[in-house]
């Protein structure tokens, strides 16, 4: 089932709303609000989980790696001969908070990932004094693929707990709010595989307010890969940003998918709440070609086509 929606009933929101995919969600539906307003304050005091997948994740800061919070599988045992995928993540508001998006980071790395954001813990269980996160400062795109570049390395440095780990074609890219502007951004890396926007997308007339990832509408031509949006409907101060792109992208495959949560989504959900399941089918997809994760996005009657909570579009995926 193919669903339209129309972006051009919010230029007003998006003129009114210039920085906030900078600066945190706003909207003017009081029960969107009212939602977004209770679960930051309930991520604030949440425990981590260790995700839903097969492989329990843990969150940890490496010392190779100082300034990024790091999400995999805590015993690699369990993996046996399965090798590891890599998903770099762009903070909302390029906060330098590695454990911004803690929940739907770990989801992702219980499944077989090493997920990898910019900064220290500054927030959640393990962050360090609130100080601290006041000083925290923006990460850029180059935060964002330092993780990466890290990361590849490990898989061949002896010694390394990663060591002959990693599968270098399983890497993706993602982000929100400004984050998703640095995922669009390092989706042009060759490296990257597979790419998530969440709650995002470029300011049209190269209008763009969001610091740390400095980007235009002309960066949309360099996707290599198929491209996911997954927008918080149209409550999502966003959504005629990250609308507008889908109907600019007519180059690589592209889907948009849209749930009426707001501009955070349902990130800081416990396990990433059903954005993080779709993630997760997503990356299944694009960097391990599984037929089942497919099926969310693929056919008539995908699981998202079918689901009434979800709004869908497509391009080059039947």
């Amino acid at each position: 089932m193919k669903r339209k929606f129309s972006v051009y009933g919010l230029i007003a929101l998006m003129a009114a709303s210039a920085s906030a995919q900078e600066h945190g969600p706003t909207t003017s539906d009081p029960v969107i609000r009212a939602r977004e307003d209770a679960v930051r304050a309930a991520f604030a005091t949440m425990p981590d989980t260790p995700g839903t997948g097969p492989y329990p994740a843990l969150k940890e800061m490496d010392p190779r790696l100082p300034d990024h919070t790091v999400y995999r599988p805590a015993d690699f045992r369990k993996l046996g001969s399965r090798k590891l995928g890599v998903i770099v993540w762009g903070n909302g508001g390029c906060r330098n908070d590695g454990a911004a998006a803690r929940q739907h980071l770990a989801e992702i790395a219980s499944h077989g990932y090493v997920a990898i954001a910019p900064g220290r813990i500054r927030s959640g269980p393990g962050a360090g004094p609130s100080s601290d996160a006041a000083k925290a400062g923006k990460s850029t795109t180059a935060d964002v693929l330092a993780g990466l570049t890290w990361i590849l390395a490990e898989n061949q440095r002896k010694g390394s707990l990663y060591y002959g780990r990693i599968d270098p074609k399983l890497t993706g890219v993602a982000g929100t709010s400004c984050g998703g502007l640095q995922a669009i951004q390092a989706a042009a890396d060759p490296r990257v595989h597979a790419v998530i926007v969440h709650n995002s997308g470029v300011f049209p007339n190269d209008r763009n307010p969001a610091t740390g990832a400095p980007v235009d509408k002309s960066l949309l031509t360099r996707f290599h890969t198929p491209v996911l949006y997954i927008l918080g409907g149209q409550s999502d101060v966003a959504y005629v940003n990250g609308a507008d792109d889908f109907r600019r992208i007519d180059h690589v495959p592209v889907m948009l998918a849209s749930i009426n949560v707001g501009h955070g989504g349902t990130l800081r959900e416990r396990n990433g709440g059903p954005v993080g399941q779709v993630a997760v089918q997503w990356f299944e997809w694009q960097l391990r070609g599984d037929k089942a994760a497919s099926r969310t996005f693929t056919g008539a009657d995908c699981t998202l086509c079918t689901r009434q909570e979800w709004t869908v579009e497509r391009k080059g995926i039947d």
